[in-house]
């Protein structure tokens, strides 16, 4: 069982920039598609942005477009998100999700991904 473990949450006022980390422990890490799915308090878990090295893809929500980068680090079996221009509304429990079977039309869809962090909260104060 793949356990990916995230690090990196934490406040940070409008404005600012955090960068949350995922190791995922697979020796086939850079065949995975890899995302970040967040969840905000009494709303459903939403994709944020997700890559596939195979397909070549990088994909993001409209929301964050602009403002969050999803990169990673195959040697190191980590995926990063770099969140600038912070906003209140990303205010959220973030996930990170990877998978070695999801197709490029399936990495917005939770459903697709396997593998699943324990979230890493994310606090924006106005």
């Amino acid at each position: 069982q793949v356990q990916p473990v995230e690090s990196g949450g934490g406040l940070v006022q409008t404005g600012g920039s955090l960068r949350l980390s995922c190791v995922v422990p697979e020796v086939s890490f850079r065949r995975y598609a890899v995302a970040w799915f967040r969840q905000a308090p009494g709303k459903a878990r939403e994709f944020v942005a997700a890559n596939s090295q195979r397909s070549g893809s990088t994909l993001y929500a409209d929301s964050v477009k602009g403002r969050f980068t999803i990169s990673r680090d195959n040697a190191k079996n980590t995926m990063i998100l770099q969140m600038n221009s912070l906003k209140p509304e990303d205010s959220a429990v973030y996930y990170c999700a990877a998978s070695g079977t999801v197709i490029t039309a399936q990495l917005r869809s939770q459903s697709a991904y396997g593998y699943w962090g324990q979230g890493t909260q994310v606090t924006v104060s106005s």
